[in-house]
């Protein structure tokens, strides 16, 4: 019979960058009761965002951010050409990162599945799930897991 626990977890960033979060969700999965299922991870901002990536070599996670710096620069946007003038973001209402940080989470994901198995998530053994922050200053971010199974 499938059942289903849902769970909070709130965490600190110290400002842009990755966090971690694959032992955090296998003790929620482990102390859920549920053995085999279906993990719907969901980040709650609109700044910040979900990835599985490499755990090994942290220049890995190194380069996806200044990938996505380039991609996304805080001083604001050119043609996609590189040519004629840089136009500043007109949304600034929490800082100059306020806009980006909504730039880059749209190009990323706010939301995973990932499947357990005896308790803990079915990952790779290179990969860990991580909370992707996106602004410059530390955030206290919350998430959502919806755990599905028996």
């Amino acid at each position: 019979m499938l059942r289903q626990s849902f769970h909070s977890l709130s965490l600190q960033t110290s400002g842009e960058g990755f966090t971690d979060l694959t032992d955090a969700l296998n003790r929620e999965i482990g102390s859920s009761g549920l053995n085999n299922g279906l993990a719907n991870l969901v980040a709650l901002h609109t700044s910040c965002s979900l990835t599985i990536n490499e755990n090994a070599d942290p220049r890995v996670l190194e380069d996806l951010a200044a990938f996505l710096r380039a991609l996304v620069p805080a001083a604001g946007v050119r043609p996609l050409s590189g040519q004629g003038e840089l136009r500043a973001w007109r949304h600034d209402d929490e800082g100059a990162d306020d806009m980006p940080a909504h730039i880059r989470t749209a190009l990323t994901a706010t939301s995973l599945s990932l499947s357990f198995q005896q308790g803990r998530l079915l990952l790779g053994t290179w990969q860990a799930v991580y909370l992707w922050e996106h602004r410059a200053r530390p955030h206290r971010r919350q998430l959502s897991l919806h755990l599905i199974g028996q």
